[in-house]
């Protein structure tokens, strides 16, 4: 599928400063399931470069606020781990999603392959490697101590905290996959890929970091900088992660 829509360079910045949503979290049920959703990167961390300036920090917000008002306007509550261009730590990520209880956490990101060659989109979760715990802690996934608990009880409880939210983590992704391909292609489509990615790490509910394309790729780079291409893709986030909740 091709874009035709292009901004010329200067009105770049605008585009991914402008607010995506009016925040409709009053209008929201008290029950809502809870989304965290993070953009990727933020303040000192800009993140992979890509085409006429523009950084993955930005493309990863204006993105991240576009997917919170779809998900709001379905009735799912949000809450962004940044809001504007601040840095925070892998571990700070993850906290803000234990800490609000969230039932999902989407993390955006987007690609730069340094040759300008590559494109597509993909979702990852956990490796096995990266979810296992090599050495016996009083602590729970998200930091908090196991109070009462023996070690290797905690080990086990930790473990199996893991592989019940890897399961539907896997779901979602495959899911968000198939919503991207309706309206990114198919033939950008990279799949389902596991790794472990730190910012996935410690996250006691389904965790999926989501890479919505190459940011150098001259023709794509540009695209992930349009309002309509950034609309189709969080619209097709929160479609996959409206689907995992039920």
């Amino acid at each position: 599928m091709t874009w035709a829509l292009f901004l010329p360079v200067a009105g770049l910045a605008a585009l991914l400063q402008t607010p995506a949503h009016e925040t409709a979290r009053n209008e929201l049920a008290a029950d809502a399931p809870v989304v965290v959703v993070d953009a990727g990167h933020g303040g000192r961390n800009a993140g992979a470069p890509g085409v006429d300036g523009v950084h993955e920090k930005q493309v990863t917000l204006a993105i991240s606020k576009r997917l919170v008002g779809h998900l709001e306007a379905r009735g799912v509550r949000c809450i962004l781990t940044r809001e504007g261009d601040d840095y925070l730590t892998l571990r700070e990520r993850t906290r803000i999603a234990n800490e609000h209880q969230a039932d999902l956490f989407l993390s955006i990101h987007a690609n730069a392959s340094g040759t300008g060659a590559s494109r597509g989109y993909e979702a990852h979760v956990l490796s096995i490697k990266g979810t296992r715990i090599d050495t016996p802690a009083l602590r729970r996934n998200d930091g908090a101590p196991r109070l009462g608990v023996e070690s290797d009880i905690a080990s086990v409880l930790d473990s199996v905290e893991h592989g019940l939210a890897q399961d539907r983590a896997a779901d979602l992704a495959a899911e968000v996959v198939q919503r991207l391909r309706k309206v990114r292609g198919i033939e950008r489509s990279r799949g389902v890929r596991q790794d472990s990615h730190h910012v996935l790490l410690g996250a006691t509910m389904p965790a999926v970091l989501i890479e919505v394309g190459f940011l150098d790729h001259p023709i794509e780079g540009r695209e992930l900088a349009t309002v309509s291409v950034q609309d189709a893709i969080a619209d097709a986030i929160a479609d996959a992660a409206v689907r995992t909740l039920r």
